[in-house]
């Protein structure tokens, strides 16, 4: 007759096992290790100074990050400021889309801003504005050139890099104005976008959970002028910087006739502007990673500042 074998190890062994082989297959994030993200790292031949605080608003420390090359250079180098994207609701400096330009003697500073699960507008261009006031009164301490900013993003960073670009600050001892903005595929006119629009796909209760009703706290449809303040298409001006607006043909999100009619109101004022339209891209992705693409906005930021 066979004998079942039975364990000589006290039962807690066993469940000490079992708890160290369930650590190493999740990991501390809930993921197998080899699954888990891995921290994103600086561009070759640039150095990466992170979570720097550049201001405080509701409480919150807001930081930036800035990428600069190894080499350092003795002159001041440009600035771009790269914005991020998510909605005004989500997304992260971490992300930089820009950092490969200091590997072409730019610095680049991705911002963070207060995102609307925090504050509405005007916190998120506030905090762009604080920003570039920052990057100008720290100019000597990271050998920046004051003078020469842009400003760049994509989505909603799109949207507040071009508002960066046109609206007025008000009074400030600092200038936040910045000396050429890149737009990627970004709203410009929050009151014509479809999420804000009551149409036969859209009702109104729908309107009023919409990220534009979101970012100014109540629905785009019932608050024109507050919509007109956070949309960069009502601000433009003769005096405006260059512009290099890029946006995919197919974007399911934000149309391109956003872009469209931001780009004829600024040439229509006088202001340089590019529109370049790439056929069959979306809102984002891999059409937008090109090395074609890059050198468009490197030349861009190059012949600007």
């Amino acid at each position: 007759m066979k004998t079942a074998l039975r364990s000589t190890q006290p039962s807690w062994v066993t469940h000490l096992t079992l708890l160290i082989l369930v650590f190493v297959f999740v990991g501390i994030g809930g993921l197998p290790i080899q699954a888990q993200k891995k921290k994103s790292r600086p561009p070759a031949g640039t150095v990466l100074s992170k979570d720097i605080v550049f201001a405080e608003a509701d409480g919150i420390e807001l930081k930036l990050d800035i990428y600069r090359p190894v080499q350092k250079s003795e002159a001041p180098l440009p600035v771009v400021l790269w914005i991020h994207g998510g909605g005004w609701l989500k997304g992260s400096k971490d992300n930089c889309k820009a950092a490969f330009l200091a590997q072409h003697d730019f610095a680049v500073v991705s911002v963070g801003y207060r995102l609307t699960t925090v504050a509405q507008w005007p916190a998120q261009i506030e905090d762009c504005y604080t920003a570039v006031r920052w990057v100008r009164e720290n100019a000597d301490t990271y050998g920046f050139d004051p003078d020469r900013i842009g400003a760049w993003g994509g989505s909603a960073g799109a949207h507040l890099a071009a508002i960066l670009g046109t609206r007025p600050a008000g009074k400030e001892k600092t200038s936040s104005r910045v000396q050429a903005v890149c737009d990627w595929y970004g709203p410009t006119d929050l009151l014509t976008m479809p999420p804000n629009v009551v149409s036969e796909k859209r009702t109104k209760e729908q309107v009023a959970q919409s990220n534009g009703a979101k970012l100014l706290g109540a629905p785009v449809p019932d608050i024109p002028e507050k919509a007109k303040d956070a949309s960069a298409f009502y601000h433009v001006t003769k005096d405006d910087p260059p512009f290099l607006i890029m946006h995919g043909s197919a974007d399911p999100g934000v149309p391109v006739t956003q872009s469209q009619r931001f780009h004829d109101a600024l040439k229509k004022a006088g202001v340089a502007s590019e529109l370049v339209i790439l056929e069959g891209a979306g809102h984002g992705g891999k059409e937008f990673q090109t090395q074609e693409v890059k050198e468009t906005v490197r030349n861009f930021f190059e012949e600007n500042l």
